[in-house]
Formats: C-alpha cells, structure tokens, sequence
C-alpha cells in the first residue's frame, strides 16, 4: 500500500479550528500515514503577516498537539524565506515529491477561497503533477456556481476523484468536500483579538495561551 501523507498549508496568523478541522477531516478522510502543517515563510499574497515565521511554526505545533493521528510541522517555506527565496507551492510539492518518491499519495489541502484564485498561483497547472488537491468548502459553495476561473473549473471538474482513488494513487485528481461546515476567517480573529474581544470559540486554548503570553495582535 502507497505511503499517504496531506500537506496543509497556510500563514497561521493565527492557526484556529478552521485549519484544525480541515486537517483531522481529510486526514481521516484520505486515511493519512501523515499530515503535514506548512505554514507559509513570505506568502507572496500575503505580506502583512503579524506574527514571526518561529511564533506562527509555534502555534501551529500547539493547535495540533491533541492530534490522533501524525502531525509533523514542515518548516521547508520559512526556511526558504530564510534564505530570501520566494515561497511557491509548487516548490513545496517537487520538494516532497522528492523526499517520498513516485508511488506516494500526496494531497494538497485548501479551502474553497484558496481555488477561486488558483489560476493566480506560480506554475498552478503543474500542481497536478505532483499532487492531488481537495479542497473544504465553506458553507453554500458550490462548484457550478462558485465563479471559478473558466481554467481552473475545468482542470478541477476533469480531475474528480473518489477518496479511495486518492488514496491509491500518486497524484493528478481533486476532492471537493462540500459538507465542510466551518467557516472562520483569520482576520476577523486579529481583529476581535485586537479589539479585546474573546475569541475562546475560534482558536485552541494552547494557541490562545500562546498568544497572550507573547503579547500577539494587541495593537
């Protein structure tokens, strides 16, 4: 049997239950040897990030640590950006690809916020080559009516596969979970966290622990 591991990546800034969920489901979902959490060095689409590449690695380990199945936080894109190399996905994918070999089941897991800009993504069309993508629908998303790009609808739709199937091969299908019924927004975190606001219901207590001891997002 293949070896299956998921990567989920993502800025962490914070990391809340929304990540945390979306992990354990397709983890279950795809029955992963491995999840791997790879949270972002400089996001080219994101450049205000709040927190350090260390304190986001931090608080994604903690969100993680009740985890009943393997959890390994991927540190590969900070060190990038350590090095003053952008960070492509696509390089995250050759790079694991590289360390796992042909025959591994590697599926790369995104929200549905993440698809509807996928064709803005460095080289989007090779993701396939090296991974399968699923993708967590917030919910009343739907694949007709979402607005996808034209391109990215139709390399999607193409590529549907079974969780079985992705589980069995290597790469090149998709997965649209459309009953994924959590919808958090980090932003709207920092900015309750900033207002003073509880944000108890959204993020880990270890994570909300972490963050008030490090004094994060106050100002």
């Amino acid at each position: 049997m293949a070896y299956r591991v998921a990567l989920l990546g993502g800025s962490y800034d914070p990391v809340h239950h929304g990540h945390v969920a979306l992990g354990a489901h397709f983890a279950h979902l795809l029955q992963v040897d491995q999840l791997r959490v790879i949270p972002a060095g400089l996001p080219w689409q994101k450049s205000n990030l709040k927190a350090t590449p260390q304190q986001r690695a931090e608080m994604a380990a903690l969100a993680f640590a009740g985890a009943d199945y393997d959890v390994v936080v991927d540190l590969q894109e900070i060190e990038r950006a350590e090095q003053g190399l952008a960070t492509y996905t696509i390089d995250t994918l050759r790079q694991v690809r590289a360390e796992l070999g042909p025959s591994a089941s590697i599926a790369f897991l995104m929200g549905a916020d993440q698809l509807q800009r996928l064709d803005t993504w460095h080289e989007w069309q090779a993701l396939f080559d090296y991974a399968h993508i699923c993708v967590a629908a917030r919910p009343g998303f739907n694949l007709a009516a979402a607005g996808l790009p034209p391109a990215v609808a139709e390399a999607f739709s193409r590529r549907l596969g079974t969780p079985e199937q992705i589980r069995n091969t290597p790469h090149g299908l998709t997965y649209l979970a459309q009953d994924f019924a959590v919808d958090i927004s980090a932003t709207e975190i920092r900015a309750a966290l900033q207002r003073g606001d509880s944000a108890n219901s959204l993020i880990p207590p270890l994570v909300l622990d972490y963050i008030e001891q490090h004094n994060l997002y106050k100002s």
